[in-house]
């Protein structure tokens, strides 16, 4: 309700009105309006938004035609605007009765509203310019596209300048923002991001979901958990058919233990956005990790009908069955993988893994060596096959092909541990001790950086620097305190020392602070209804034997998307074989041909590159890290963690 009080110069007291006699007004007369708003429970609603054809201004003017009242002058009214979001035809129909009970706030509005506070509430100042002088919007997906290409060759400087150049011409459109935002977040220019997605979230009016998602990853990987809740939250609002923002908000509830929250926000993924390869892919593995195997199939199969395109559903149903020890059905599937997408330097790299450990080592070398002529500026292929050559070829090859690899990224951790690695077992103590400090002198924060230590304090042990093992073994602890292999190997070390009652100490202090993950497994048959309460195979599904632990292996990370259709089910198994030769009938040699124009007898010739680089510089480390005295150990098995990627 809007009372308008009428202040007459007359100096009759009973002139004060409610309701004005007529329409004419005087200068002697003020108007005042006051206009409840409800305090909506999205972040978005306490932006000022317009909708995406017009952007009216912050001083909007208000009719009073239910009181017969002219309306006021528009400096006189001070309106906020209310979000313009998009609504069910449930909720059109209701829109008209709108309940202020509905509105209730709760500690998520106040947290919401309290963050919104802290965000500019004024629509940023756009470039005036005339129709002749705006380029035509064509040339915004021109400048994109270069700009793309651009990154992709690391001139960075180039690609910010037409992004910039972009966002002075369409301030209204969030693509630049969310190109510009990644490139400076690649260079490790966080405050810069943030603040190119902060003025984004306000030229957009709060409307485009991906800016506000682009910003909440930038925020979890700063560590900011509880803003990039935050900022996933506004994205789904804005838009909530945004898969992705369900996506990477339930990745961040699976990394916080929280595997109930995230099972709901992926339920609500699939409700609002539909059928979609991530959450499927990310639904089968949390189905793995609780061996309920066939429903991971199940969805894996779910996501594979979603995108026939993409291998990263082939690859991680692939890894499913081989920790389940399905060869032959694996590999038909890292088959399907490379065929789905022939230049991805996973489906390359685990696929020769698979096949090396198998003993098929010729197979797995020629697997790997095709992806690197696919990807030459991929280390971890290399690095992978370094390895491969120090198992069954010599170390002098290794090290020309860890060289190679630290060359294309000096800052890959892994490179640098696995060849630190290598050397100690060839007995290169001093070499070995170098290789670990240039990992840790890229990041100690990593978990990478954990392994690293790791392997150190195993190699300090057996040199016999016991102090200095404490030392790194503690370190590593310190950054991933959930790491069981760094527990058990420092209780092993203290038992074999004598100090059975600090040993076990150690194992009892690891139990106390590891964080169990519990999931719920009558969560399944409503998760089931959801995607198809058709099929009545579901309820099968939960009568399963679980008589198996599947751990899904670090290499899934590594596969975001999701895949491709499969006729056969996995599930029905055959037999485990050992063979390369695939049942399919696939060539590998003609598949390379025709998509590469390799030529499969000239693979190492394109492995040989001049080598420039020798032994990295020494760097220098903090205080507590110290190297010790050489002497001579022989290989542990913890140690060969270190070397995964």
């Amino acid at each position: 309700m809007h009372l308008k009080l009428n202040l007459s110069s007359s100096s009759s007291p009973s002139n004060f009105s409610l309701y004005p006699p007529s329409q004419k007004t005087s200068s002697s007369k003020f108007s005042f309006q006051t206009p409840i708003l409800p305090l909506h429970s999205s972040l978005s609603s306490l932006i000022p938004c317009a909708s995406k054809d017009s952007f009216p201004p912050l001083l909007e003017q208000k009719p009073h035609s239910s009181f017969g009242s002219e309306p006021a002058a528009a400096e006189e009214l001070l309106v906020v605007r209310r979000p313009v979001k998009e609504y069910s035809e449930e909720d059109d129909e209701s829109s008209d009765d709108v309940d202020e009970d509905r509105f209730s706030s709760s500690p998520i509005d106040a947290g919401l509203a309290e963050f919104a506070k802290k965000l500019p509430m004024f629509e940023p100042q756009r470039a005036e310019l005339k129709s002749e002088e705006r380029p035509l919007l064509v040339n915004l997906d021109l400048a994109l596209y270069r700009a793309k290409v651009l990154a992709r060759n690391y001139q960075f400087k180039e690609a910010e300048k037409i992004l910039e150049k972009c966002i002075y011409y369409w301030p209204e459109d969030g693509r630049p923002y969310v190109a510009l935002g990644k490139i400076l977040s690649k260079q490790s220019k966080t405050s810069e991001a943030r603040a190119v997605y902060e003025k984004g979230c306000q030229a957009t009016q709060g409307e485009n979901p991906y800016i506000w998602q682009c910003w909440a990853v930038l925020e979890n990987k700063m560590g900011s958990i509880k803003k990039a809740r935050d900022l996933f939250d506004a994205a789904t609002v804005a838009d909530k058919r945004h898969v992705a923002a369900w996506h990477g908000w339930a990745v961040l509830e699976l990394k916080q233990g929280n595997v109930k929250k995230a099972r709901h926000l992926l339920a609500k993924g699939l409700k609002y956005g539909g059928g979609n390869e991530y959450i499927y892919q990310t639904l089968a593995l949390l189905e793995a990790k609780a061996n309920r195997h066939e429903q991971a199939r199940y969805l894996f199969k779910q996501a594979t009908k979603c995108n026939p395109k993409s291998c990263a559903s082939w690859l991680a149903w692939a890894q499913l069955e081989m920790q389940l020890e399905n060869n032959h059905t694996a590999r038909q599937l890292f088959e399907k993988a490379v065929q789905a997408s022939p230049k991805n330097r996973f489906a390359w790299h685990v696929w020769g893994v698979f096949e090396a450990n198998l003993g098929n080592v010729d197979k797995g070398r020629k697997l790997l060596k095709i992806g690197h002529a696919v990807n030459p500026r991929d280390p971890v292929l290399l690095q992978s096959l370094a390895l491969l050559e120090y198992k069954y070829s010599t170390a002098n090859l290794a090290r020309v092909l860890f060289r190679r690899a630290s060359e294309l990224d000096p800052r890959h951790q892994p490179v640098w541990i696995a060849w630190g690695w290598m050397e100690w077992k060839e007995g290169n103590i001093a070499t070995a001790r170098e290789m670990y400090q240039r990992a840790l002198s890229i990041d100690t924060t990593t978990e990478s950086a954990a392994r690293c230590l790791q392997a150190w304090g195993v190699l300090e042990q057996r040199a016999g620097n016991l102090s200095a093992a404490r030392r790194l073994f503690r370190s590593s602890l310190n950054i991933n305190s959930q790491s069981y292999i760094t527990w058990m190997t420092w209780a092993s070390f203290e038992e074999n020392q004598g100090n059975a009652v600090r040993a076990e100490e150690i194992r009892n202090l690891y139990f106390q602070q590891r964080t169990e993950v519990v999931d719920d497994a009558s969560w399944v048959m409503g998760f089931m209804d959801i995607i198809d309460p058709a099929v009545d195979s579901i309820k099968r599904l939960l009568n399963l034997d679980r008589n198996s632990y599947y751990r899904i292996p670090d290499s899934s990370r590594n596969t975001p998307g999701a895949t491709d259709t499969d006729n056969k089910d996995p599930s029905s198994g055959n037999p485990d074989s050992n063979d390369p030769a695939s049942e399919n009938g696939f060539d590998l040699d003609a598949f390379i041909i025709e998509k590469f124009s390799l030529d499969p007898s000239n693979l190492d010739i394109q492995m040989q590159t001049p080598e420039t680089s020798a032994v990295p510089r020494r760097v220098k480390l903090p205080r507590r890290i110290r190297s010790l005295g050489n002497n001579q150990s022989p290989t542990t098995t913890p140690v060969t963690q270190s070397t995964t990627v």
